[in-house]
């Protein structure tokens, strides 16, 4: 998104360079955007389609089918917009000695919020190396699970969130063997790295007195990680190949700090040390690609992400005076289905398009938190592909993602201290991708 910072770590200066600034997505905070050639599709057929060294992401076992030396690298610009508006019943928390906000508060003085989506960017790079007629080595670097969304200040839902980033940067060394020319298999670790920005309006109490003051919370949290995958490839005729791979949970224990400023007395600060333990979700796709003729491939594909691991996020803050936070979110497991066809149209053009219907882990309006105004999506997707030279490809794709009107009718489980959210958001999207590929 804009005003956004590249940061990674410790890595070499070519990992990071990748750092990225997320907002748009696939439904919940996943980035299917690992790569831009398969946006022209909407993502149908990714495990099973090894284009470029990209396929080391959807499914390692890919790399069997890359010959020699390859390096894909691109980049996906993504611009969501979440608007919302207040159908009337939002209240202000109940703050303690501040005029109109007893019990179950106040209407909001403040605004709709703007429009809580901004551009993000998502880079990604990949290489795969051919040891022998077997055995095959690849390393992928991306972006795979990125949020944020940021609203005008003084918004109605202020004191749910005013603005609220996720980043991570997944490295994935993987290595794939070639059992026989109709079957292959392959197998990745991850080291992922999640920096998290929750910032927000919030109630504080007043030590020894029956009143409390209103303060701005900013909450910074850090972390690593491990985790694995394993994908597999089956090709039973010459044009058909089937590609079925599984990403594993990853469970971050970060930690950070949360600094509380303007409080009573005005101007006075607080900070405590704080962490939360998070579990990211697996994935299992399902992919199958057809060539139908010397023109036309067809390509389809499911995958399921079991979002079931995030419940709910506990932010635990601890030093005098400091007080837990808990955000409800009670996602569920998701499904995703995708179909697309490519049709070269010139020796050295390919078309691509795709639609996909991609299912929210968030449920109910009661569930639906401000900083995640997620809803089922459609997506539409087109792109070309153009061979530059022998060797050389570049992909274009673009995509449009629809959302219906989405209702909002929250507590973040604390009417008391958070107030309540109540109205409708329109959003949308739109994602445009360049990637390049060579072999050597």
């Amino acid at each position: 998104m804009s005003r956004c910072t590249l940061t990674l770590g410790t890595l070499s200066a070519v990992i990071a360079g990748l750092g990225a600034c997320a907002g748009a997505h696939a439904a919940g905070f996943q980035l299917l955007e690992q790569n831009a050639s398969g946006l022209g599709n909407a993502y149908a057929g990714s495990a099973a389609n090894p284009e470029n060294a990209s396929i080391i992401y959807y499914n390692p076992a890919g790399m069997t089918y890359l010959p020699g030396f390859n390096i894909s690298a691109g980049v996906n610009l993504i611009k969501p917009s979440f608007k919302f508006s207040d159908n009337g019943d939002s209240r202000n928390p109940s703050v303690p000695g501040l005029p109109g906000t007893g019990l179950g508060g106040a209407r909001p003085t403040g605004g709709e919020g703007g429009d809580a989506g901004n551009l993000g960017v998502v880079p990604n790079l990949y290489a795969s190396w051919q040891l022998n007629e077997q055995w095959y080595l690849g390393l992928g670097v991306g972006a795979p699970f990125g949020l944020m969304t940021e609203y005008d200040d003084d918004w109605v839902g202020q004191y749910h969130s005013n603005k609220f980033e996720i980043k991570t940067i997944n490295v994935n060394p993987s290595i794939a063997y070639k059992v026989n020319d109709q079957f292959s298999m392959g197998f990745g670790l991850n080291w992922q790295h999640i920096d998290a920005n929750y910032k927000k309006r919030t109630v504080v109490p007043l030590p020894g007195l029956p009143l409390a003051s209103t303060g701005d919370a900013d909450l910074n949290l850090k972390g690593d990680a491990w985790g694995w995958n394993v994908g597999f490839m089956l090709q039973p005729t010459e044009d058909t190949r089937i590609g079925l791979s599984y990403r594993s949970k990853i469970t971050h224990r970060a930690k950070g700090d949360t600094d509380i400023t303007s409080i009573y007395p005005t101007g006075s600060s607080v900070s405590f040390d704080a962490k939360t333990r998070v579990t990211l979700p697996d994935t299992l796709v399902l992919s199958a690609t057809h060539q139908l003729n010397e023109k036309w491939e067809l390509l389809g594909d499911v995958s399921w992400t079991g979002w079931s691991s995030i419940p709910d996020l506990k932010i635990r803050n601890s030093g005098t005076g400091a007080r837990d936070d808990d955000l409800p979110l009670n996602f569920r497991d998701t499904w995703r289905v995708a179909i697309g066809a490519n049709y070269k149209f010139a020796p050295a053009w390919k078309w691509k398009f795709g639609l996909a219907f991609d299912q929210s882990p968030v449920h109910h309006a009661e569930d639906r938190p401000t900083s995640l105004p997620d809803n089922d999506r459609y997506w539409f997707s087109t792109g070309v592909q153009w061979q530059a030279t022998k060797n050389t490809t570049l992909d274009v794709g673009y995509t449009y993602l629809y959302l219906r009107k989405t209702d909002i009718d929250t507590t973040s489980g604390n009417q008391l201290t958070k107030g309540r959210v109540a109205g409708t958001y329109d959003s949308s999207g739109h994602i445009f991708g360049l990637q390049v590929s060579s072999r050597f």
